[in-house]
């Protein structure tokens, strides 16, 4: 997207959802497996009669504590805890978290129950209720929300959980593969030709790990978007 192009935006008749609901089996894959492939599928909050949805663009892989060797950056690296319990139940949900006590991330459950794989979702490309998602971040734009606005909204883990409006309490648990779900992730048939891997960023453990993967060269991927080697999407 160029800086100045208008963002193109999505819109949702009477509240209907694009694209097709993502099914549990999607998820239940290791989250090396599963992060790549959720490159370009839509996470979707629907609250108030309002649909707000990103194209996701850059995820990061999170491995259970049953893999050797173990993933110290994962959350659930030590096992079971009331903060990361959702992790170790059944794909396809929603473990959302808080950070420096007034943000939130939001990973969702991979893999059989028990094993607490996920995936962090790192950034959005705005493309339903952008005016929504922009003013729950405080951006503001003249006219059109061009592309250079869309790549702040929703371009960091925390970035993206404010603009779509998650929290720990109202969104931890959801299931996301559940048609009654206000969170749910969907397949609209967008077409993803080149993303780029990378090691994961923000951490202080396993640093080395090449788990981060987003589309190349876009706009609202955040942090470097330069690193790591061109992969096609498979």
């Amino acid at each position: 997207m160029e800086d100045n192009t208008p963002v193109k935006v999505m819109h949702s008749a009477n509240g209907d959802l694009p694209g097709r609901l993502l099914q549990r089996a999607f998820f239940a894959d290791s989250p090396e497996r599963v992060a790549p492939r959720l490159l370009g599928k839509l996470l979707v909050h629907r609250r108030n009669g309002e649909v707000l949805a990103g194209r996701i663009v850059e995820v990061e892989a999170y491995l259970g504590p049953h893999n050797d060797p173990p993933d110290p950056a994962a959350h659930a690296h030590r096992g079971p805890t009331p903060r990361n319990l959702v992790l170790f139940g059944p794909a396809g949900h929603a473990y959302v978290y808080s950070i420096y006590g007034m943000y939130y991330c939001m990973n969702i459950s991979c893999e059989a129950e028990g094993l607490a794989g996920c995936v962090l979702l790192r950034a959005l490309e705005p493309v339903c209720g952008v005016e929504r998602m922009a003013a729950n971040r405080n951006l503001t734009a003249d006219g059109e929300i061009s592309a250079k606005v869309a790549g702040k909204i929703a371009s960091g883990p925390s970035r993206l959980c404010q603009a779509l409006g998650l929290t720990r309490p109202l969104h931890n648990g959801l299931d996301v593969t559940d048609a009654a779900s206000p969170l749910q992730v969907r397949d609209d048939g967008y077409l993803v030709s080149q993303t780029v891997t990378t090691t994961r960023i923000g951490i202080k453990h396993a640093i080395e790990m090449p788990l981060r993967f987003a589309l190349r060269g876009h706009a609202c991927v955040s942090g470097p978007k330069r690193l790591g080697l061109p992969q096609p999407y498979v």
